[in-house]
């Protein structure tokens, strides 16, 4: 599992952004992906969304400004990378970029709600979608 540790919440978590009006939001993925990690390699292993979760954020200050607690509706894409290339941090969002096993994720990320819910039921969705395969 790739996964950034996140400048704003200073907590790893994994890679994404805002779709910003774009309507393809596999390509959002895709294009948000290779920005935060200089990764060329990214493809989708599935074209489907593989979870939706309806996430609260709450206040933060994010390049110098105040953003007040809101909703994030997450989808989330399966996608795959060649983890021997050369990973490049995207300054101005993260500060670090790591290749994790699944319980290695858990431990890395300070985020409670993410550890607790949110990763091990993608960290168990991913094994069963590979097991069938």
């Amino acid at each position: 599992v790739l996964m950034c540790y996140h400048n704003i919440y200073r907590s790893y978590s994994w890679l994404g952004g805002h779709a910003d009006g774009e309507i393809d939001l596999l390509k959002v993925a895709l294009k948000e992906a290779k920005e935060e990690s200089s990764l060329t390699s990214i493809a989708p292993v599935t074209e489907e969304i593989f979870s939706l979760e309806s996430l609260t954020v709450n206040g933060h200050i994010k390049r110098g400004e105040y953003v007040s607690s809101h909703l994030h509706l997450n989808l989330t894409y399966l996608l795959q990378a060649d983890e021997r290339e050369v990973l490049h941090i995207k300054e101005d969002e993260n500060s670090s970029l790591k290749w994790f096993t699944f319980e290695e994720a858990l431990k890395a990320s300070t985020e409670e709600w993410f550890v607790e819910r949110i990763y091990p039921k993608l960290n168990e969705k991913v094994k069963r979608y590979f097991a069938r395969r």
